[in-house]
């Protein structure tokens, strides 16, 4: 699929997959993805989705990665130090 050509259904369709029954064999490890980083913001997104196919879900080694997004201000860093905090 090329990533020019990608619509919103598609996007949903990436975003539904399950990681618990997920063939892993089909998903990219992120860990083959290499971004270039003298390119402009847009065509390295672009490049990134490229590379590792569903940026919803994908492998790092043995584990299935599913990522999702909520609509807020609070960014992954500040839930990342909440999280350690609650944990010491």
């Amino acid at each position: 699929m090329a990533v020019q050509m990608l619509t919103v259904s598609d996007l949903k369709k990436m975003q539904s997959v399950n990681p618990e029954t997920v063939d892993r064999s089909a998903l990219k490890d992120i860990r083959e993805v290499h971004i270039n980083t003298e390119l402009p913001k847009k065509e390295r997104i672009l490049d990134f989705i490229r590379q590792i196919g569903n940026p919803y879900c994908y492998r790092h080694g043995d584990y299935v990665v599913k990522v999702g997004f909520a609509d807020t201000d609070v960014t992954l860093e500040d839930r990342m130090i909440s999280y350690i905090r609650s944990k010491c």
